[in-house]
């Protein structure tokens, strides 16, 4: 039997959220990955929000005064590339299409391979919030398909 399920491009800012059980937006954020864990939404990572994922999750766990930051983000992006309903992206045509979209709207690179894969793909980016790089979110509205977080409180 053929099981569809829906698929969206997660960024970074989501996956933080979720892991930071303080954060304002953690419980939207935790809905999307409930619906991960239960195999009703497929994420989609490009391969930059990795890094990024790690660099920033290194960083909230050092503010938090966690025992080993450094190991607890290394084990984060290790269960995000073991987990069963979560998709690593990386192709030439998702590097070419983010450069793309750095050249047209100026946003941040990691931004850009959200974009990217979400265009390739055909299917909706979520990120936490509109940040100030964002300001044309309407803009952006337009030709890619975005969810913020921030919109279900």
């Amino acid at each position: 039997m053929l099981v569809l399920r829906a698929r969206a491009v997660l960024d970074t800012s989501v996956i933080i959220e979720y892991v930071n059980r303080a954060g304002k937006l953690h419980k939207q954020a935790s809905l999307i990955f409930k619906a991960i864990n239960a195999g009703k939404l497929r994420a989609v990572i490009p391969n930059p929000v990795i890094a990024e994922t790690f660099y920033v999750a290194s960083r909230v766990y050092l503010e938090l005064k966690l025992s080993d930051p450094i190991k607890r983000a290394e084990k984060l992006v290790h269960w995000i590339y073991r987990h069963p309903g979560m998709e690593i992206m990386r192709s030439f045509d998702l590097d070419v299409e983010a450069g793309r979209i750095k050249l047209e709207h100026g946003l941040s690179l990691t931004d850009c391979y959200v974009l990217a894969a979400s265009k390739i793909l055909g299917i909706q980016a979520v990120f936490r919030k509109r940040e100030k790089e964002m300001k044309d979110a309407e803009v952006l509205k337009e030709e890619f398909k975005l969810i913020f977080l921030e919109d279900y409180v």
